[in-house]
């Protein structure tokens, strides 16, 4: 089948490339936050799900790229198994968490850390609106604001692809990384209608008394996360099983056709830290 530039023979043919990011934090418990998506959209209406979406050309624009100092696509894709284009599912990612949650993982080009109290920030939350009005694009977003993506912030989590059959197929690496403080966390009522930080254990008991709908990957992620005491155990765990020397994510099967990190429970995993 004919590919679009970019997109590696490794994907799944007849599904579309995305991304997902779980934010986790210590509040003290660790949690991570949520979304539930609009009761009237064609896909998972009404779910509760972690930020995400499709990626899109603009997420492997060259521009962009170059705005990515801290991971080559040559690192990205080995970590994905991937020959090429692997950069643009962590550019998706924080795109798509900055459309969708208001959190923008970047920095300036000098270094600075994103203050949300500056007037920068102000038109970061302007440029958020445009962007899911689909008047902007990132590489402008970045452009104007002088801004590096910090893809360095996010390790490889999980992989899931939709099963045959299925009207919409996607795709999907999920990622961690840590909340920066102090940004806006709020959901874009378009896409989504509530957000809220939840203890992962916290939201498996919901959906075990259906009080919120969960798709299997997100409900998966939720267990894996249930099994550490905070965001650095998270993290650092992520870290250490993402990759085998060659970066090549080291994955074990799971239920439902998805692949995910080895954690405390799996065949031949230890304790988790």
């Amino acid at each position: 089948m004919t590919r679009e530039r970019g997109v590696d023979a490794s994907v799944t043919p007849g599904a579309r490339e995305a991304a997902t990011v779980l934010l986790v934090r210590d509040a003290p418990a660790l949690e991570v936050f949520m979304l539930r998506r609009n009761l009237q959209s064609a896909w998972n209406g009404g779910v509760h799900l972690f930020p995400g979406g499709a990626l899109e050309p603009g997420d492997r624009d060259d521009a962009v790229r170059v705005r990515c100092p801290d991971r080559s696509d040559a690192d990205a894709s080995a970590r994905l198994g991937h020959r090429s284009g692997g950069l643009g599912y962590w550019v998706a990612a924080i795109r798509e968490a900055f459309e969708e949650a208001g959190v923008l993982l970047a920095r300036h080009g000098d270094g600075r850390a994103l203050d949300p109290q500056d007037a920068a920030w102000a038109r970061l939350t302007e440029a958020r609106d445009a962007l899911n009005a689909g008047d902007l694009d990132l590489r402008a977003v970045l452009e104007d604001e002088e801004l590096i993506l910090e893809v360095d912030a996010l390790e490889v989590f999980a992989h899931w692809v939709t099963p045959p059959g299925q009207i919409r197929r996607y795709d999907t690496w999920f990622f961690v990384g840590a909340a920066p403080a102090g940004h806006t966390y709020e959901h874009d009522a378009i896409e989504t209608v509530a957000s809220v930080w939840m203890r992962p254990e916290d939201a498996v008991t919901a959906n075990d008394r259906g009080e919120i709908d969960l798709i299997l990957p997100t409900r998966r992620s939720l267990e894996v996360l249930c099994a550490f005491p905070d965001a650095a155990s998270v993290l650092a765990h992520a870290r250490r099983v993402g990759g085998d020397g060659t970066h090549r994510v080291r994955m074990v099967d799971d239920v439902g056709g998805g692949e995910c990190i080895p954690v405390p429970g799996d065949a031949g995993v230890g304790a988790a830290s």
